[in-house]
């Protein structure tokens, strides 16, 4: 049975999500502090994290980062009340699989957990928390946000650079227009999927030997895009 390590410390949340998602299949255990979840990590050796970000003491943030610090490649799922894309993009960078603010519906996040799972059996999951990202001639610094081709620096806008890291972390996995403005701009963002279709234009522009016809990123026809070369962490 998939574990599920669930961390809040709000009792009226596990109390009633623990037991749903038991419901759903899940085995569950609880932690009530970013402290209690380091301390049971090893033992329990779960499946998935869903992580509050929002903890007293040690934060949710803190927690991934130690985790991902310490080389352990277990998806987690942040939950938080903090909406900002800012925020958004910094837990990804960090490492963290996926993001849910608070409230939020229980089904929604079983969707979440099932989809992360699946994706984690195809993709190499170190390349979520790795800094530098390699594709061929293109590498992605993530530190400092910058992107080189063939040993040289690109000029692209910040939300493309995210962007072009969220892509590069998720290789050969076709990723929805719809995904990618949630992931990269926020749903509180005040846009339309046609801001992924410009960004994704201003990469091809940057990156690709040919722009009109891309092998970086390609595009699956009614669904979304695919970063279809190799990647890997260095």
């Amino acid at each position: 049975m998939t574990t599920i390590l669930l961390v809040d410390d709000e009792a009226a949340i596990t109390d009633n999500l623990a037991p749903f998602l038991k419901r759903a299949g899940f085995s569950v255990v609880v932690a009530a502090t970013g402290e209690e979840a380091l301390a049971r990590l090893p033992a329990v050796s779960p499946d998935l994290v869903v992580l509050d970000v929002l903890l007293p003491g040690m934060d949710g943030r803190e927690v991934l980062r130690r985790v991902r610090h310490e080389r352990r490649q277990v998806p987690i799922i942040l939950l938080t009340q903090v909406g900002e894309s800012g925020e958004r993009t910094m837990a990804l960078e960090e490492g963290a699989d996926d993001y849910l603010n608070k409230p939020f519906d229980p089904y929604e996040l079983v969707a979440r957990i099932r989809a992360v799972l699946r994706r984690g059996g195809r993709n190499d999951p170190s390349l979520r928390g790795a800094q530098r990202l390699r594709s061929g001639d293109v590498v992605l610094d993530r530190a400092s946000q910058r992107v080189f081709k063939a040993d040289r620096e690109v000029a692209l806008t910040p939300r493309a650079t995210v962007l072009l890291g969220y892509l590069m972390s998720h290789p050969d996995e076709v990723l929805t227009r719809e995904r990618l403005l949630e992931a990269v701009w926020g749903w509180s963002y005040q846009s339309s999927t046609r801001s992924v279709d410009t960004r994704i234009a201003e990469l091809r522009r940057a990156l690709e030997h040919d722009s009109g016809s891309p092998e970086l990123i390609t595009t699956v026809p009614g669904l979304g895009y695919r970063f279809s070369a190799r990647v890997e962490s260095v």
